[in-house]
């Protein structure tokens, strides 16, 4: 009667079957490494002033435009107001302190310099409606935190991997429909959900390999893989907003790779620690053994336990230990743990 890590001993730690699974969770994610920050470039402020009569227009050259805008200063800068404009153009019968100023009424020019597009040139997300970016990136994060607390319970119920690709699905279908948006309040909602798969995949990824792998493979896998599969994905999303201006194009640029995740479906196992404390040890033999056979090894005489020390053809005996989050702190041990995972996380 052996536990996990006794029982697969004989696999080895870097077979092919280990660098398989190693392979394929790190680029599961990938996609957390741009998602998570893509909202620095989908809802950048590019420069912008505001809209000039059409009467006024085609004047705008940089002469021109200190007769039609008022000045101020921001971060010790003087710039071209971005919230103001003049009800009249310079005259000479007219000096600036003494002409009337109103708001953007006909609406913003942006510069396009750096973004043919972004969410907030699409909606106007400026002046008065500037604090709806960085709302919008909280909003992601609140989903993160919400998926954050109910994922490692749904990965309890169902199993890390329901859990790693419902999260991949659920993050790449509201991207899409994301794309189609026609207002800035459908983005946030859509945010909202996208930062729970979001969260989701990368914590059932992150667990599921450090369950299915095993000494230093599990190691390894845990503090350097992650972190550069992720670091990835923050190079291709400043390479993606580099070379697509737009950002419909580049969000679209960014979902489409994740679709290419989820055949990893097929080749990805469930967690045979999960699957132990479910009972399903059959299952657990199964996966053992199509590893061994992946890594050219003989596989004899596995004999595995669950947590509540069933063991194959005695599992009436097993029962089910009701657990909550004071658990975290019952023991010195479990409690130094827990802070510890607090502060480096």
């Amino acid at each position: 009667m052996q536990d996990y890590d006794e029982a697969t001993a004989f696999l080895g730690e870097w077979g092919p079957f280990q660098r398989r699974i190693f392979f394929f969770l790190c680029v599961t994610i990938i996609p957390n490494g741009y998602v998570t920050l893509s909202m620095v470039f989908l809802a950048d402020t590019p420069q912008h002033h505001c809209h000039l009569p059409d009467s006024l227009n085609g004047t705008t050259g940089e002469a021109n435009l200190s007769s039609l805008l008022p000045v101020e200063e921001v971060d010790g800068e003087m710039i071209y107001s971005r919230c103001r404009r003049y009800k009249t153009p310079v005259t000479d019968d007219l000096n600036d302190t003494t002409r009337e100023t109103e708001p953007c009424v006909d609406g913003w020019e942006y510069s396009t310099d750096r973004y043919i597009s972004t969410i907030v040139t699409q909606w106007d997300l400026v002046c008065d409606n500037n604090w709806k970016g960085p709302f919008t990136s909280s909003v992601f994060f609140l989903g993160a935190l919400f998926g954050s607390i109910i994922s490692g319970h749904v990965s309890d119920r169902y199993g890390r991997k329901v859990v790693l690709f419902g999260g991949i699905a659920m993050q790449t279908i509201f991207s899409f429909i994301q794309v189609a948006c026609t207002s800035w309040e459908m983005f946030c909602v859509l945010s909202f959900f996208i930062g729970i798969g979001d969260i989701s995949n990368y914590i059932a990824a992150f667990v599921l390999g450090t369950e299915v792998l095993i000494k230093s493979a599990r190691i390894v896998y845990s503090t350097i893989g992650v972190g550069i599969f992720y670091a990835i994905g923050y190079i291709c999303l400043s390479l993606f907003a580099y070379l697509i201006p737009d950002w419909k194009m580049l969000l679209l640029a960014l979902t489409v790779p994740e679709i290419l995740v989820l055949p990893f479906w097929w080749f990805i196992p469930e967690s045979p620690r999960w699957l132990l404390s479910q009972g399903q040890v059959e299952e657990v033999e199964a996966i053992v053994k199509a590893a061994a056979k992946q890594n050219d090894i003989k596989c004899t005489g596995m004999r595995f336990e669950n947590n509540d020390g069933a063991t194959h053809g005695n599992l009436a005996t097993r029962h089910t230990d009701m657990h909550n989050y004071l658990d975290l702190i019952r023991t010195n041990n479990i409690r130094n743990i827990t802070v510890i995972s607090f502060l480096l996380w």
